[in-house]
């Protein structure tokens, strides 16, 4: 070696370190959390959640999480067996980070496939707060690293958090689920708003139909007016596409003015069945043959017989998996996750 050199040194330090996954459900969707873990064929971790009698929530994990990746499934949404509304959801959702933060996890993913007040994603009037991106600010100030959804009433809604956001969609499985109702000839998918024309466009493509878009105005929250179809239904099997259903007066009436304009047959599909209010009963009174959604939100009893569900637990795991092992998520979606 000349004088004045220095030996080469290697610029890291191998430990033989291994990676653990470990996977946490909170009290919102517990069969959600048992079915991605079917799935990826890892348990669940012991860990526990209650409320106390002055309605404050406690989270404590029974085991050591040291140096894990942590996946905390918790959609943001009620749950009436096990006494969570949807602020509970949220808040147990942030005490379980903090706990997971404070217990030295190396990495935090909050695995949440419906992300609450993801409709509040911008001021529709004066002095009102953006909730959506509240939300976000609340999961980065408990210490989250990633956050997993799905079908985000806006995909706008990603750039509210500084942490990386994997946004999948349930939309390729249910346009899957009706493929047996026949070819582009007699078949149309039908945009329940000029909102959601290219999901509802993706969904066609997939699916080899038409495409119609309904007259919708709403002129307050939760209430909407359809006016009439535009595009071509007479005689055709007709499919109404949205994200969301939660009271579902709409997705009725939605229904019933495609049925008005000649279409021979009904179905809806939805990624989130919030099912609020009065909606089993608008749904055992709409024209729809079959309605189907994921068990992102679990469905309180009392269900109608139309509704069918599609469970999101294989794609959750698959991009939890992916996420683990440093993988490409978006190649889940051949790189075209992002359907809005």
């Amino acid at each position: 070696m000349s004088v004045g050199t220095t030996a080469a040194i290697d610029t890291s330090l191998p430990l033989g370190y291994r990676k653990r996954l470990m996977l946490f459900c909170g009290r919102a969707n517990p069969g959600l959390g048992r079915a991605i873990g079917a799935e990826l064929g890892v348990g669940l971790g012991p860990v526990t959640l209650k409320t106390f009698s002055n309605d404050e929530v406690y989270c404590r994990f029974q085991e050591s999480i040291r140096g894990a990746d942590v996946f905390l499934v918790q959609p943001m949404c009620s749950n009436p067996e096990a006494g969570v509304n949807a602020n509970d959801a949220l808040l147990e959702l942030l005490v379980m980070v903090d706990a997971a933060v404070g217990a030295s996890a190396h990495r935090v993913i909050a695995v949440t496939p419906w992300y609450g007040y993801s409709r509040q994603d911008k001021k529709s009037a004066p002095r009102e707060p953006i909730s959506a991106r509240l939300v976000a600010r609340m999961l980065e100030a408990a210490g989250v690293d990633r956050v997993l959804t799905m079908d985000l009433h806006a995909g706008q809604l990603q750039g509210f958090s500084h942490r990386p956001v994997d946004h999948m969609t349930a939309l390729m499985m249910l346009a899957d689920h009706f493929s047996e109702l026949g070819g582009a000839d007699d078949l149309v998918v039908v945009a329940p708003d000029a909102g959601r024309v290219k999901l509802n466009k993706q969904f066609a493509t997939r699916m080899g139909a038409g495409l119609a878009i309904l007259d919708k105005e709403r002129p307050q929250q939760q209430v909407a007016e359809i006016g009439h179809v535009i595009g071509d239904v007479r005689g055709k099997t007709a499919i109404i596409v949205d994200d969301i259903i939660d009271t579902a007066g709409t997705l009725r009436a939605a229904g019933e003015a495609v049925m008005r304009a000649g279409a021979a047959r009904v179905f809806a599909a939805a990624t989130h069945p919030v099912f609020s209010g009065r909606a089993y009963e608008n749904l055992a009174a709409s024209p729809f043959e079959r309605i189907v959604v994921t068990d992102s939100i679990p469905l309180r009893p009392g269900a109608p017989d139309n509704v069918h569900v599609v469970s999101c637990a294989p794609l959750l795991a698959d991009s939890i998996r992916r996420i683990f092992t440093d993988d490409s998520v978006s190649e889940v979606f051949g790189g075209h996750n992002h359907l809005f």
